[in-house]
């Protein structure tokens, strides 16, 4: 059945932005209930050891105070293991918070103050008297290489696939290579801190159910979570997360703050409020140092020869984080010698998590500075380097892409910016003190779509309805959910409602990857789809029905109609449908589900050529990032105005990554020192200058039938390595360490 699609395509400002500006949105710590006790979670101060005594009588004492958990008088749980109760869990046995006596990181949850108010629950907390024993403990990277080994295996290598094997010899190619390259990368741990700190308001509703508002990225793994690990019945347990302010990953997995609120409430038998203040955003889940090591080889006329890339990343002691950092150079360029090492350091760290592009801003980083580093010593233009190098087909598969416009993302990207003005010797353009630089560098990004399950229903009065346990995180699923919809029924966009983050609705994953586009999207196309056929249904058989000799695939929804395909004058409204139906609405709940057979054929991957300017004081090293371009191949683009603030994201996390962003520790104690946003360097505007984002058409059918491939990780993915390879052409300078700060360039 064909359909016209008046909103898929259109830049519509969002339909959430509104409720957003004027306070009227509400997050997880800002729901009003009843009786509603606050906690405050207390820290460790330690890196690894024992708790010898918490003393709470003092506290206890203090007016106001309700009651103060510990390992020591907590209640029992069912603790299955966690990775049974949270669907982005590792392979190991996941943290249990209050679970004993052993501190297993530093800043580890060790107990939580309940109180008539947040202010005095915070100062009870600063009363708490705790004695340890303390261990030695190993926070250091880079001084823990020796004890490398290999991840264990699991369903995340789903997810996140192990490097492939090797082919050919690549000590042999790389000897006698014409150019060649070598060199260790490292960057440090990098932590999300959005906007909107972790947060969960639990309403005690009596006889073991719960209403818990959360700060999450997925409101059916937090209620999976808390169902399995408190033993409660899921239906018991409802989960609303309507709006969030930022999660880039670290709302993936239930944070402690759940954890202690949900215990407490089920203890006490009230409504509890436990919110994280900024020092404690810094006490879970990160981006993981990761120490790299990279080997290329090309020949004289620009053909990659050999690949070595190895990468050591850190993980804890109780659980194998891990992630694709080395598979991407033979995916992006042929080679026929490739060998790709990924190993892990177990630390005394909490688990390191997704963090926005995890992996692939890790990994391309080298590489595309590698690939830059060649395309000097063979004296050919970075950008023609790499369409020597072009493939159609995957490499280290042997799989096709389904759809590949990176040569257009280069060419388009490279006339926008202004590449032909490059004058490619090094140090050769200045202006005055300022050393100029341009550097160019590749983006990749895996497409992925998940099962899930939406719920679309025609409302008395003509209002369609439409909903899925999804998220939005700040990505515009609100708004681009709503445009699906209204192009599927042939409605407008003002009679549509998209509604999400309650578990109420029907099953949807947590929101990551890039997969949610695809994935809900999919699942409100087929629920649409199945609503139509229902409403069709009862149009047919109406009375003198002017439709009743048309089969479905002759008709079409359109401007609130269901319409003859060759005469437009033969149509019926869908509201005389639903006056025919004595007022009752319409409901179809459908599932949404990738097309395995056809897709597992193929290599599916979104692509950007991002292009930097960058000017170098010469004495004083500052770098100024004057102009990012970014030119991306993601697909159908169901809205270009949401999809480029997506894109404008991750540009400036780029600028952040390349030039500011880092966790700085002090492992002396095992702790990060710059626990706040007056330390924690990041972009300011001042920062931020000319930034242009360019959307290459690009058609896939491969994919899903709407063509979405995903736009979140993209953004950020070849921003660091384009800057630091600017930032060469500028100086002459290769810093393969990231941030890249003053000291490095005088």
């Amino acid at each position: 059945m064909k359909n016209t699609q008046p909103y898929i395509g259109q830049s519509i400002s969002r339909v959430d932005g509104k409720a957003k500006v004027t306070g009227n949105a509400k997050y997880a710590g800002e729901f009003n209930v009843p009786d509603l006790l606050y906690g405050y979670i207390v820290n460790s101060t330690i890196t690894k050891g024992k708790i010898l005594k918490i003393d709470i009588d003092a506290v206890l004492a203090l007016p106001g105070v309700v009651h103060v958990l510990t390992h020591e008088n907590r209640p029992s749980t069912a603790w299955l293991d966690f990775k049974y109760a949270d669907m982005d869990a590792p392979q190991g046995s996941p943290f249990r918070p209050l679970h004993d006596d052993e501190i297993k990181y530093n800043g580890q949850p060790i107990a939580l103050v309940i109180a008539e108010s947040f202010e005095m629950a915070r100062y009870a907390a600063s009363l708490l008297d705790i004695q340890y024993e303390e261990e030695k403990f190993v926070t250091n990277l880079e001084q823990s290489l020796g004890q490398a080994r290999k991840p264990k295996m699991g369903i995340q290598n789903f997810l996140k696939p192990p490097p492939p094997k090797p082919k050919g010899n690549v000590k042999d190619a790389y000897d006698v290579a014409a150019a060649k390259t070598t060199g260790t990368f490292v960057h440090g741990i990098e932590h999300h801190n959005p906007m909107e700190m972790f947060a969960s308001t639990v309403q005690y509703e009596g006889e073991g159910k719960l209403i818990i508002y959360d700060k999450t990225q997925g409101v059916v793994n937090s209620q999976m979570y808390v169902a399995n690990v408190f033993g409660l019945h899921f239906k018991n347990v409802r989960v609303i997360s309507p709006f969030v302010g930022g999660g880039f990953g670290a709302g993936l997995r239930p944070q402690y703050q759940l954890f202690l609120a949900v215990m407490a409430s089920l203890e006490l038998k009230r409504s509890v409020r436990v919110t994280m203040d900024r020092h404690q955003m810094f006490t879970f889940g990160h981006r993981p140092a990761t120490v790299q090591h990279l080997k290329f080889g090309a020949d004289k006329t620009g053909k990659m020869t050999a690949i070595f890339h190895e990468a050591i990343g850190e993980t804890s002691r109780y659980e194998d984080y891990g992630e694709t950092v080395v598979n991407w150079a033979n995916m992006l360029y042929p080679c026929e010698n490739v060998l790709l090492d990924y190993k892990l350091v177990s630390m005394d760290m909490a688990t390191p998590m997704d963090m926005r592009a995890p992996g692939g801003a890790t990994g391309l980083h080298p590489i595309e500075v590698a690939m830059d580093e060649l395309s000097y010593q063979l004296n050919i233009d970075p950008v023609e380097f790499r369409l020597i190098n072009y493939s159609m087909m995957d490499d280290s598969s042997q799989k096709p892409y389904s759809s590949k416009e990176l040569k257009a993302c280069f060419l388009q990207g490279a006339e926008k910016f202004g590449w032909a003005n490059r004058n490619p010797e090094p140090r050769s353009m200045r202006d005055g003190h300022q050393l100029k630089g341009m550097g160019v560098a590749t983006g990749m990004w895996d497409c992925m779509q998940m099962p899930a399950r939406a719920e679309a229903e025609l409302l008395p009065g003509g209002r369609l309805k439409v909903s899925s346990a999804t998220s939005d995180i700040g990505t515009g699923t609100y708004t681009i959910m709503t445009q699906i919809a209204a192009d599927m029924m042939g409605m407008n966009m003002d009679d549509v409602t998209f509604l999400l983050g309650d578990t109420d609705m029907p099953l949807a994953p947590i929101q990551g990857g890039s997969f949610t586009a695809a994935t809900i999207g999919t699942a409100v196309q087929v629920a649409c789809e199945g609503l139509k056929k229902k409403i069709f249904k009862k149009a047919k058989a109406m009375k003198n029905s002017s439709l009743a000799h048309l089969d479905y695939e002759k008709v079409v929804f359109k401007q609130g109609n269901i319409q003859s395909l060759e005469d437009s004058e033969i149509y019926i409204s869908l509201k005389d449908v639903l006056v025919a139906n004595k007022g009752k609405s319409f409901k179809s709940r459908n599932t949404g589900l990738p097309a395995i057979m056809k897709q597992r054929k193929f290599t599916r991957s979104v692509h950007s050529a991002v292009f930097a300017e960058v000017e170098v004081d010469e004495d004083l090293g500052f770098v100024t990032v004057t102009k990012l371009v970014t030119a991306v191949a993601a697909g159908k683009i169901i809205n270009p105005k949401t999809a480029r603030s997506q894109i404008l994201g991750g540009m400036v996390w780029g600028i952040s990554k390349a030039l500011h962003e880092e966790t700085v520790m002090d492992h002396r104690y095992g702790r990060a020192m710059n626990r706040n946003l007056s330390e924690y360097y990041m972009p300011v505007n001042a920062d931020v200058h000319n930034l242009e984002v360019i959307f290459v058409e690009e058609g896939d059918n491969v994919v899903n039938d709407l063509g979405i491939k995903g736009v979140g990780e993209i953004g950020l993915i070849g921003v660091a390595p384009a800057i630091a390879n600017a930032i060469f052409h500028a100086t002459g300078k290769r810093i393969h360490n990231l941030p890249i700060k003053l000291d490095m360039l005088l």
